[in-house]
């Protein structure tokens, strides 16, 4: 098959809806998230990037109204009723032994003889690329019409054991609400800084 070169940016609708008009959202409209809008985002997500292929991440939806409960006495005072407004939120966790699944999810070479032996790098790889599913989880939600609140701002042991309880090699990231954005919940729009102001071209 030949690969398809794009030298075009995506339209300034497409962009809005993904970065410039996108907002962090702190309350959320009566609306639904559906099952089939969660395997939506986990689709296309999945497809990005991460070191050879770990996926790392581990995803428990919470949408029930049990579990909801759940998470929010794991929460700070801040987040409770977001989450509690909230359709769905995403714990975002990953897996110290993501090595495991390299055999198939990366067939080129031996990637698990990589970090057999080396927990201490698997918790940092995995760290780090749960992360970078998160991100993507974000930009994935905002690209099938949804609106995003990720938060730190909760007692990690407790989440633990209230989610990965029975996974006990998982841990959790971040946590992230996602729904229809209520727009009188956003703050005005904070700075960003210019690129002169933290980058540099060597």
């Amino acid at each position: 098959m030949t690969k398809q070169y794009h030298d075009h940016v995506l339209s300034d609708a497409a962009l809005g809806q993904l970065f410039n008009d996108a907002r962090t959202y702190n309350g959320w409209l009566d609306k639904d998230v559906s099952q089939d809008q969660l395997h939506m985002i986990w689709d296309l997500l999945k497809m990005a990037p991460t070191s050879a292929n770990m996926q790392p991440v581990r995803i428990v939806w919470v949408k029930s109204e049990e579990q909801k409960a759940k998470l929010v006495e794991c929460a700070s005072e801040g987040n409770q009723d977001k989450i509690k407004a909230a359709p769905v939120t995403a714990v975002i966790g990953y897996d110290i032994d993501f090595h495991e699944e390299l055999p198939w999810l990366f067939p080129h070479a031996d990637a698990k003889s990589w970090f057999e032996g080396d927990e201490d790098g698997r918790k940092e790889g995995a760290f780090r690329n749960s992360s970078l599913q998160g991100a993507y989880l974000i930009l994935a939600a905002r690209a099938v019409g949804l609106d995003c609140g990720p938060m730190s701002g909760f007692d990690e042991d407790k989440v633990n054991e209230a989610f990965f309880g029975d996974e006990p090699r998982h841990r959790v990231n971040f946590i992230c609400s996602i729904g229809y954005g209520d727009p009188e919940t956003i703050f005005d729009r904070s700075p960003r800084p210019e690129f002169n102001k933290f980058n540099s071209i060597v």
